[in-house]
């Protein structure tokens, strides 16, 4: 079942590299802020449906849950306007392993102090080793495909 989970994760990540490259075509052609609204709004209509048809019943509804629970969908609508506009910059390759620092570095924030409820991690040289190799798989993929050069070049 662990596999099971790891290979699940895997097909998340992939996902979310796919959409970040289909989101910073759409936002070149429409915008970043349309690009966005239309991700959220198709990604809405889509969830009604799955919660109108497949969802079982809860003893919880929305209004019995903490209010904080709720401001996922901002750091979502975040995430994917900053991706949508950095993938114009900087490629898929780049702004992905970007994002995976980024959540990388703020996972062992959130273990490590148990922050939003969550069970306490301790923060081990592994887990320092592992963000390390990712800060410098970062600068070999930013170095490696010519960012440096053609950021000049997408900015303008």
């Amino acid at each position: 079942m662990l596999f099971f989970m790891i290979l699940l994760s895997l097909a998340g990540g992939c996902l979310l590299s796919v959409q970040a490259a289909i989101n910073g075509k759409l936002g070149q052609h429409i915008g970043a802020l349309h690009a966005t609204f239309i991700n959220f709004l198709t990604g809405t209509i889509l969830s009604a449906l799955l919660v109108i048809f497949l969802e079982p019943a809860h003893s919880q509804t929305i209004m019995d849950v903490p209010k904080w629970q709720l401001s996922g969908a901002i750091f979502g609508i975040l995430y994917i306007f900053l991706m949508i506009f950095a993938i114009r910059q900087i490629g898929t390759g780049v702004a992905t392993v970007g994002v995976i620092l980024g959540q990388l570095g703020m996972s062992l924030l959130i273990d490590t102090f148990g922050l939003l409820n969550n069970n306490a991690i301790p923060l081990t040289w592994n887990r320092v080793a592992a963000f390390a190799l990712l800060v410098a798989a970062l600068y070999f993929i930013f170095t490696s495909n010519g960012a440096r050069e053609n950021l000049s070049d997408r900015c303008n």
